[in-house]
């Protein structure tokens, strides 16, 4: 592994921060990050990047001369330059699968580490197979989901785990919920991922033909099944996200995790009835995403780039229990926060990219989970941020 970001111009840029989650995220770096960061705001229309940097000067007036670097994610020579002028990339330009792969590309050849919001299993797996091995070459750590998806699950399991400490075969369920009104780019993701099953299937596939596996342990997610949550007292619901697959190669990666450690996903209800509406609801959008017309015709009511108001974000919250089991012990650890979709998730890039420009994480490299590459140091930054994980 061969780290070339010692010296660089910045300690990390952004890219999309003239859309709505990644305006919230370049807000939140203004009000939060250290004294003396070097960072940079990227995109291809520079009145519009210079209109976000005149929205921080109001937060923090040295920040008149924020840099502003034009790229394209179309242009491949545009982003070999923003990458290998910065430690870390933190991009939320998406859909990750149509306009990702280049910067991903970049920033492994050029040893950079980098951050997204990807919820886009396709996307990781093809990214995985096609950059793993010229990032852990360069030393670059790739890490996708730092928003919502999948930090409080792959962290909640990661706290709940450390009190668990398990010496034989463990079985964990992670349960959200949420009030929040979910993003227009997340909606995207899904129906895009809804209509295309075979390819999503094949990327899997391709990815579990070369990707190592740990010696003498196992690791997977497994389909949980609709029911009664004894502990909980929540009904669940099966979960079809990508949290489930990042917490398994998390539990791959770590030790901590145990000899055979499993988990299921689910969404939690209080009553039956939402329940099952919920199981109606994930089959109808499943069915609309086969027929192309009525694909359109949804995706053009939910738009990207645009989000709920910050009176609606202020009144949104989530959580994640994590319900966790061996060696005869039960751990029950919660993971709470704010508006999930949009306030948290910014919050949760932002320190991410933080964290890897300036902790002293696990020696890692290639595509890596966040409990993989920065494990307890983001737990620490998040927890200092305001997002609470406890034991219940």
């Amino acid at each position: 592994m061969t780290r070339m970001a010692n010296e660089r111009t910045y300690d990390l840029v952004l890219f999309g921060a003239t859309g709505f989650t990644g305006g919230l995220t370049a807000e939140y770096l203004a009000e939060h990050a250290p004294a003396g960061l070097r960072w940079a705001l990227v995109g291809r229309n520079a009145a519009k990047l210079a209109a976000v940097r005149e929205r921080l000067t109001a937060i923090r007036p040295e920040l008149a001369d924020l840099p502003l670097l034009e790229a394209d994610a179309g242009d491949p020579a545009s982003l070999a330059a923003v990458a290998a002028q910065t430690k870390v990339v933190a991009t939320t330009v998406g859909p990750y699968l149509q306009f990702g792969e280049p910067l991903v590309r970049a920033c492994a050849e050029a040893g950079t580490d980098y951050v997204d919001l990807t919820g886009e299993p396709e996307f990781v797996d093809t990214m995985y197979v096609a950059h793993h091995a010229t990032a852990a070459a360069s030393g670059a750590r790739i890490v996708h989901a730092c928003g919502f998806d999948s930090i409080p699950h792959d962290l909640g399991v990661y706290f709940a785990m450390r009190e668990l400490a398990p010496t034989g075969p463990a079985q964990v369920r992670g349960v959200v919920r949420s009030n929040a009104t979910f993003s227009g780019g997340t909606f995207h993701s899904a129906m895009g991922a809804f209509s295309r099953a075979k390819q999503m299937s094949a990327a899997f596939k391709q990815r579990l033909a070369v990707e190592p596996r740990p010696e003498g342990r196992s690791s997977r997610a497994v389909q949980g099944k609709p029911g009664r949550d004894k502990v909980l007292r929540y009904w669940l619901l099966p979960l079809p996200t990508i949290d489930p697959q990042v917490v398994a190669r998390s539990g791959a990666a770590l030790e901590l995790y145990g000899p055979r450690f499993r988990y299921a996903h689910f969404a939690g209800t209080k009553t039956l009835r939402y329940a099952a509406g919920g199981v109606a609801g994930v089959s109808a959008l499943a069915v609309a995403a086969q027929i192309k017309p009525l694909r359109s015709a949804l995706l053009g009511r939910v738009k990207q780039g645009e989000g709920p108001s910050a009176g609606r974000r202020e009144k949104s919250w989530f959580t994640v229990d994590v319900v966790a089991e061996a060696d005869g012990r039960t751990v029950h650890a919660r993971v709470s926060g704010g508006d999930p979709g949009y306030t948290e998730t910014a919050k949760m890039l932002a320190e991410s990219a933080l964290c890897l420009a300036f902790d002293d994480n696990p020696p890692t490299s290639g595509s890596v989970t966040t409990a993989q590459a920065m494990g307890a140091h983001l737990l620490d930054r998040l927890i200092a941020a305001g997002i609470r994980f406890e034991l219940v």
